[in-house]
């Protein structure tokens, strides 16, 4: 089974309205590793990893967010393994 880490920039009204935890819950139920935290200009970031088919069901995820978010885009790029295991919410940055 293939393992991949993608860096992940939402946009849209994703702040305020529960995404960090909803990404949070949401990786951690497909058994994926990483972060995620708001950033000062309005957007939240994430690193999510684990096996190639989990990693791509939580982008389709992210693509939508929970009730009250109002996604318009989702950047998806590769980028190296979180050093950690588990998911964690970080600071904004």
């Amino acid at each position: 089974m293939e393992h991949v880490a993608r860096h992940l920039v939402i946009t849209g009204r994703v702040q305020g309205v529960w995404y960090r935890g909803w990404t949070t819950e949401t990786a951690e139920g497909l058994g994926l590793s990483g972060w995620v935290r708001n950033r000062s200009d309005g957007s939240v970031e994430a690193v999510i990893a684990g096996p190639r088919e989990a990693v791509d069901a939580m982008i389709e995820q992210c693509r939508e967010g929970p009730p009250l978010a109002r996604v318009v885009d989702v950047t998806v790029a590769p980028t190296a393994e979180p050093a950690t295991a588990g998911f964690e919410q970080r600071p904004t940055v």
